[in-house]
Order: C-alpha cells, then sequence, then structure tokens
C-alpha cells in the first residue's frame, strides 16, 4: 500500500521553480489588461455608433438648416442718459449654394480650417492626436483640432463652453452631420453661416460688408482675408484692424500654397496689399468704448436669446469733449489715448485713437507702454507708507545703484530739498533713492496692488518708469487716490434688460477695500497737488483744485498726463504706435494740455472739492518732537485754498541758490519752494520741466 502511494506522489508534476511562476503573473495581467480595454474600446464605440445614429435621426433636414439663423440675438447699447449709442446685430447676405461659392473661397477654407475635411468622419482623429502631442511637448495647447464639421455643429446647436460634456456633444453632432449630409452641403451650410466679424454671417455678407460687393465676386487675395478671419473675428476683421486682417491673409495664402492648393506663381501674384476695403459708414469714437464693454456682456448676462438693452456708464457730451481734446491736442503723426473715470470707476469718456475708422485698435485699453515718471506715484506711496512725509528733508544729487546712475531732466540737482519740492519737480535721484530705501519688490507690489496688471520687473530702473503699463490700468491707480486709498474697478454696462423692460443684470455695490491707510492717500495727494500747483503739470491747471502727474518717457516717444479733481480721474496718452519719438511730445505739454481741455468740461456741473491732504499719522509714526511737522499742508505757501498757484511779489524771482541754473526749481536754504510764475514761454517751460533728456 505504501508502494502505491509513493507510485503516485511521483506520477505527480513537479512544481514549477519559484521564478518561473513569478513571471508568468505579469503576463497574465497584461493579458487581462488588454483584454479589459479592448472591450471598453469596443464598448465605447458602440456607445458612441448609437448615440451617432440616434442623433442622425433627430437633425433637421439640410432645408430646415438652411432656414435656421445663428446670431440672431439684436443688441442696443444706450448712453447713461438712455441715448443710443448704436445698435448691434447680425447681418446676413444672400443664400450662395455650392456651385455659386466661388471655388476658391471653397478652397481657401478647406485648406486653411480644416485639410482633410474630405476624409474624416466629422471628427480628425489625426488633428486631435496632434493637438495632443503638441499640448505635451509645450505644457499647453497651442493647436486646435475642430474640424468645419464640428464648427458647424457649434455654432448650430451649441455654445462656446470649454466643457467636456460640450466638446463630447460636438463630436457626436459632427459625426452625426458628416453621416446625414455630403461634404458639398455640409460646406455649403458653414460657408453661409460662420462668423466673420464686423456682425457679418456668411461670405456674401462677408464681401459685402468687407469688399463692397457679392459674395460670387470674390477673388483669391480677397478669399484669402476672408478664410483668415474664422480664427479671430474680433481680431483681424477690416473694420478692427485692417493691417492684422492683410497679414492673416498672407498666411492663408502660404498655407494655401503648402497644401497645394495653389501654385507659387499663384500665390505670389495675390497682391494682399491691392486689395480695397469697403468704407465703414457710421462709425465714431463711440465705438472705442462698445467694443470694450460689449464682451463683458457673456460674462453678466449667460443663456439669453432675447433682444436687449444694455444700459452704459458713457456720458456723450464728455466723450465728444474728449475726442476733441485728443484731436486737439495730440502732436501730428501721434496717437492719443484718454480715460475718464467717476468716483466709483464708471467710465465716463474713454477714446482708444484719433480715429477709429482709420483704427480701431483701442489704445487706451490694449496698448502697453512705459509711463515714465508717472510711475513715480507708486514710489511716493510705498515710500509714504514706509514712514517717509512730504516735509521730510531729502538730498538731490548723483547716486548710483547696483551700477545704475539716474539723472535729473536738464542734468541739475538741487541739493537738500524736500519731499514735496522732489516730486513737484520729478527729481529722479531722489525717486531713485526713495525706491532703494524702500526696496523695489515693494514699489512693484504697490503697483500690483493700486491695479497694474502688466509685468512689473524690479530692476533699479523701475522707479523711473521702465515697466510696460495699460492707460486704463494707471488711470485706475490714480481714482483709487482719489478714493482716498479705496480700490476702484472701472466698469462700463450698468444694467441689462430686455427690450419688454426685464432687468438681466444690475452693477452690485462693490465692497469697499482700503489699498493704502488714509494718511498715506493724504500724503501722496499732497504731493500730486504740488505737481500740478508748481511743478511739471502746470499746464493741467483749471481754475480749482486738480492733483495729478506727468510722465515722459527718454526720446519723447510716450507722453502721458493721470489727474483728478471733483471725484473726477483722467489718463492722457499719447505716442506713436510704433514708439519713435515725437518731437516735443512732453507729459507736462500735449497730454496736460489736453486733460486740462477735457476736464473743464466734465468738472463744470460739479462743485469744487477741497482735497484731504491732512497727515494724520498712526501712533507709531508720532514722537514728540516731530509734532511740528505736522501742520496742515493746505497752509504750504505756493498754493492757495483751492490749490492754485500763488502769484509772487514783483522782485522776488532769483535764480536757485543752490544750482544757479535759469529757471531750475527755487528753494530757499531749507529746501522749500519759491513761488514762480507760471511759464511764459516754451523756454522756460522745457527749462523748468527738464523736458530736453531723460524722463520727466
Amino acid at each position: 500500500m505504501a508502494r502505491n502511494d509513493n507510485l503516485r506522489r511521483s506520477q505527480q508534476p513537479a512544481a514549477p521553480p519559484p521564478s518561473q511562476g513569478k513571471s508568468r503573473k505579469p503576463r497574465r495581467w497584461l493579458r487581462r489588461l488588454f483584454g479589459w480595454g479592448f472591450a471598453l474600446v469596443l464598448l465605447a464605440v458602440a456607445v458612441v455608433a448609437v448615440a451617432v445614429g440616434l442623433t442622425v435621426k433627430s437633425l433637421p433636414s439640410f432645408d430646415e438648416l438652411k432656414n435656421t439663423q445663428v446670431g440672431e440675438q439684436m443688441i442696443v447699447m444706450r448712453a447713461r442718459d438712455g441715448t443710443e449709442l448704436v445698435t448691434l446685430g447680425p447681418s446676413y447676405g444672400k443664400w450662395l449654394s455650392y456651385a455659386q461659392i466661388p471655388a476658391i473661397m471653397r478652397d481657401a477654407m478647406v485648406s486653411v480650417e480644416d485639410k482633410r475635411f474630405r476624409s474624416h468622419i466629422g471628427v480628425d482623429p489625426i488633428g486631435i492626436a496632434r493637438s495632443i502631442f503638441v499640448r505635451y511637448q509645450s505644457g499647453r495647447f497651442k493647436q486646435g483640432a475642430s474640424t468645419i464639421t464640428q464648427q458647424l455643429a457649434r455654432n448650430i446647436f451649441l455654445n462656446n463652453d470649454r466643457t467636456l460634456t460640450r466638446k463630447l456633444r460636438e463630436a457626436v453632432l459632427a459625426m452625426a452631420i458628416d453621416w446625414k449630409f455630403s461634404k458639398n452641403q455640409i460646406l455649403e451650410l458653414y460657408l453661409n453661416k460662420v462668423y466673420f466679424g464686423g456682425g457679418a454671417y456668411g461670405v456674401d455678407s462677408a464681401s459685402r460688408k468687407f469688399f463692397g460687393h457679392a459674395g460670387t465676386q470674390i477673388s483669391l487675395p480677397e478669399a484669402a482675408i476672408i478664410a483668415g478671419l474664422v480664427k479671430a473675428p474680433s481680431r483681424f476683421s477690416p473694420t478692427a484692424d485692417a493691417k492684422a486682417a492683410v497679414d492673416r491673409g498672407k498666411v492663408v495664402l502660404e498655407v494655401m500654397q503648402a497644401n497645394g492648393t495653389i501654385g507659387a506663381e499663384e500665390a505670389a501674384s495675390a497682391n494682399l496689399t491691392e486689395v480695397k476695403f469697403a468704407s465703414e459708414s457710421g462709425q465714431n469714437a463711440v465705438r472705442y468704448f462698445t467694443d470694450w464693454a460689449l464682451p463683458q456682456l457673456e460674462m453678466l448676462v449667460q443663456d439669453n436669446s432675447e433682444p436687449i438693452e444694455v444700459w452704459t456708464t458713457l456720458d456723450v457730451n464728455l466723450q465728444k469733449t474728449a475726442a476733441a481734446a485728443i484731436h486737439a491736442q495730440a502732436p501730428a503723426g501721434a496717437q492719443g489715448a484718454l480715460v475718464s473715470l467717476d468716483r466709483d470707476g464708471a467710465v465716463l469718456a474713454m477714446i482708444g485713437g484719433t480715429d477709429y475708422v482709420t483704427s480701431n485698435y483701442n489704445r487706451a485699453t490694449n496698448a502697453v507702454r512705459q509711463p515714465g515718471s508717472a510711475w513715480k506715484l507708486f514710489v511716493y506711496l510705498a515710500a509714504l507708507e514706509a514712514g517717509i512725509t512730504p516735509d521730510d528733508r531729502v538730498v538731490d544729487e548723483p547716486v548710483t545703484i547696483e551700477g545704475w546712475s539716474p539723472h535729473n531732466s536738464g542734468g541739475s540737482y538741487a541739493g537738500e530739498i524736500d519731499v514735496r519740492t522732489a516730486f513737484a519737480y520729478s527729481k529722479n535721484t531722489v525717486a531713485a533713492k526713495l525706491g532703494e530705501q524702500v526696496g523695489f519688490g515693494i514699489v512693484a507690489g504697490m503697483a500690483r496692488r493700486f491695479g497694474i496688471t502688466t509685468p512689473v520687473n524690479t530692476m533699479p530702473s523701475m522707479v523711473l518708469g521702465s515697466s510696460d503699463v495699460r492707460l486704463i490700468d494707471m488711470t485706475r491707480a490714480f481714482a483709487a487716490v482719489s478714493a482716498k486709498g479705496n480700490a476702484i474697478e472701472p466698469y462700463g454696462i450698468a444694467k441689462v434688460t430686455t427690450t419688454e423692460g426685464k432687468v438681466l443684470y444690475t452693477r452690485p455695490q462693490p465692497r469697499a477695500q482700503l489699498l493704502v491707510a488714509p494718511y498715506v492717500a493724504a500724503g501722496i495727494t499732497d504731493l500730486l497737488q504740488s505737481a500740478v500747483a508748481t511743478g511739471t503739470g502746470k499746464a493741467a491747471q483749471i481754475g480749482r483744485p486738480v492733483a495729478g502727474k506727468t510722465g515722459t518717457t527718454s526720446s519723447n516717444k510716450d507722453g502721458w498726463f493721470l489727474g483728478f479733481s471733483s471725484g473726477i480721474t483722467t489718463g492722457v496718452w499719447m505716442g506713436r504706435d510704433d514708439a519713435k519719438p515725437v518731437p516735443g511730445l512732453q507729459g507736462g505739454a500735449a497730454p496736460a494740455r489736453a486733460f486740462a481741455q477735457y476736464m473743464r468740461v466734465a468738472v463744470a456741473s460739479r462743485p469744487v472739492e477741497k482735497f484731504d491732504t491732512e497727515l494724520k499719522l498712526p501712533s507709531w509714526q508720532i514722537e514728540p518732537d516731530d509734532e511740528a511737522l505736522l501742520s496742515n499742508p493746505d497752509n504750504y505757501s505756493l498754493v492757495d485754498d483751492q490749490g492754485n498757484l500763488i502769484e509772487p511779489p514783483q522782485g522776488k524771482q532769483r535764480k536757485d541758490p543752490l544750482d544757479g541754473g535759469p529757471g531750475e526749481p527755487m528753494v530757499d536754504e531749507q529746501g522749500g519752494l519759491v513761488p514762480v510764475p507760471p511759464a511764459a514761454n516754451d523756454d522756460f517751460l522745457d527749462q523748468a520741466t527738464g523736458s530736453k533728456r531723460g524722463k520727466q
């Protein structure tokens, strides 16, 4: 019996070595994973196929889709007094059949928007894979993968939400459309419905609006321009920027040639610079404002397709006054921009350039330029917050910081003066010292705190305005000072209603946010008032208290003036779009004069408001021996009780005892300002403001 048991045991297979058993486990898991993955793919394909099939049955017919308009909403934008500013809405041309649309127009659109249009199933797997690969390489999506069919599905049935659900629905709809309709029908629908900017839907409408003729007469250069608009209609539209439209058209021609749609000779003969655009009628400076305010509706009013009325903050009379001021004061060949804010941030006027028809590029909200000495607002805010007062003594002398040696305009130095004098006459060396004392990072943080959204460098030269800024951001910062240190948010839309009167949106009351302590706001207001009363901003005087600051960049490339009075804050910028020098351009000249021309009208119906410049310092900053320094700066001998320049008695004029320069800022032995009369001529103003060299 024992022998039988031993025999059976000997016939059983031997157990595999431990290493062999372990090697089989990963293989089994891989087989299972592959099996499950394949099953899931099959299931997903089946689900998509069912979804597409059901969607095909629910799709309207081709004729029904032809009669379905997109972008039907009408928008009436009104000024604060109810005056109609502009009526915006879709513009539709004649429906063109596939055969009526010029072949070059069809080819251009397919080439630039979806070169595999004829071969894919509504979605482009190759395009999706390429987009994902580019995303993997660059860290962000640089290339889109939407096909013409997907764009058509989105335009007709969906919205532009960037959600995964919407993208999945778009893909299913695109495959259903591709299943139900021929490629020619899809392209016909697309070219008659896609938005090309300027309110134009469809190629016929775009052709009539931009070129003044029917869509059946589109040439190759025109087709390239029209096809290029789809990517960004608001940016590339000829009514927005003709040069941008032409530049985009050149890209389209290059793509068409690369894809073999046209030959090299044909591409070379398509002269885009000779394309004549149809003249725009009824365009004026108001459109700078409406173009800025209109995109905000997407955030304020959602899921609404009814005709609406948008009640804005714009004052029609002040808008006209602002346009006239920019036209009158901007130097020949230069552009000008203006932003004016009420005390709560409401935009009263906005000028983005000297001529909207020539260029509707909004320099008030989009252009980034160096602010010059206007940036010193943030330097002195940081200094005041650190404990420095307008009466503190500083030394205006040559200085070198980390190898950088700033120079004053005119090349002169006043020696020991007070902070108020240094700010009024825009002393660069003092600003550099203060920036180093408080820290350049602190100055940058102050700029961020007051609403500067563009990048800010922390190199020593930043104190003189070497970081690019937007006019609307700088105006916002000065408005916050006018609001005694409270944050201001510029806004242009106060209310949105349907044409039936149903209120869809009302601007909520913003929560108060204090940016700096009241004593800091009072101190900087004191300095800004002195800059207008006696310093570089004298041309901005309007017969009532004005606080402000000039700014002039090197070689006179940019001129700025920003200031406030009676609750209205206005910023003005002038310069060339190509950043070339403008002879004679200084912040204290043309921009300050434009400010004064506008503000005289803007504040005419408002009561005169005296500035609060009394420094009520915190207890940690007050010492018994220093209390005498805290007298009211409104008693300062250079200004009257309304902040205007006091004419000195005859015979009191003399040369600066510290540097002897004729016409330079005059100080007494204690560093206080000696009154001087208003600039009698251009030579005096040049010397007093130091505008011949450096930053003002």
